[in-house]
């Protein structure tokens, strides 16, 4: 399971899908874009996602049927986001087995929230783990927090970044490129080649990665970086 929860967004307003895409990609979700409710269907028939955020006013076809048809084949999370505020709405969708339903105009910090829970309820429901441990380390796959012998260690979202690549190749050596470009491509931003030393450097010094604690990242002179596997 990715640390960056895939999200799955079907809306046809231009400034909405710009919103999500933005708003959501600061609080380690990765959006993809669908805009009419059959090509989103097929994409989500193709797997990959963690959860879907659906509008109900959708070109094609009601966004009702969209929801019906995914509940026919998958038990992916799905958020009903959309302008309609009428209890028969919200009632419907939930009937039809919607996890939440949020009304626009909205707060991305509630919806980021709200998809948290629908992610850990999902979780559970499919019996894997919300949270991995590497070593003493805990990294809470929902929350996005990570934790060391039981306390939690602050990282910027750049640190966790770097932090979730490595665990993903945990052992495999990554080179310095192939870093800056998992950051760039799952993360939409990027990061100076210069100043990813610096960045696993506080990473290592917030981890509490000593070398003579038996070092978590551990660097391979001229090449990259490798999360220890035998932690």
């Amino acid at each position: 399971m990715s640390l960056n929860p895939s999200i799955l967004a079907i809306d046809d307003e231009p400034q909405i899908q710009r919103l999500l895409r933005l708003g959501l990609s600061g609080h380690n979700f990765k959006v993809t874009e669908a805009r009419l409710g059959r090509a989103a269907l097929d994409r989500l028939g193709k797997g990959g996602f963690d959860a879907v955020i659906l509008d109900l006013g959708l070109p094609d076809m009601s966004g009702f049927d969209v929801l019906a048809e995914i509940r026919r084949s998958s038990p992916v999370p799905v958020l009903v986001l959309s302008v309609r505020d009428h209890e028969a709405d919200k009632i419907k969708a939930l009937d039809l087995g919607a996890d939440d339903y949020v009304t626009k105009p909205f707060s991305v910090g509630e919806l980021a929230a709200r998809l948290r829970v629908a992610l850990k309820h999902g979780y559970q429901m499919k019996g894997t783990e919300a949270r991995l441990r590497v070593g003493p380390l805990e990294i809470d796959l929902v929350a996005q927090r990570v934790y060391r012998d039981g306390a939690e260690v602050r990282l910027s979202p750049t640190e966790f970044r770097i932090l979730r690549v490595l665990t993903e190749h945990r052992g495999k050596i990554l080179t310095h490129d192939f870093i800056l470009r998992k950051i760039r491509d799952e993360a939409e931003t990027s990061v100076d080649p210069q100043y990813l030393r610096v960045y696993v450097r506080q990473l290592r010094l917030k981890l509490g990665d000593e070398p003579g604690r038996g070092r978590l990242i551990r660097t391979e002179m001229g090449i990259g970086y490798r999360l220890a596997a035998d932690t």
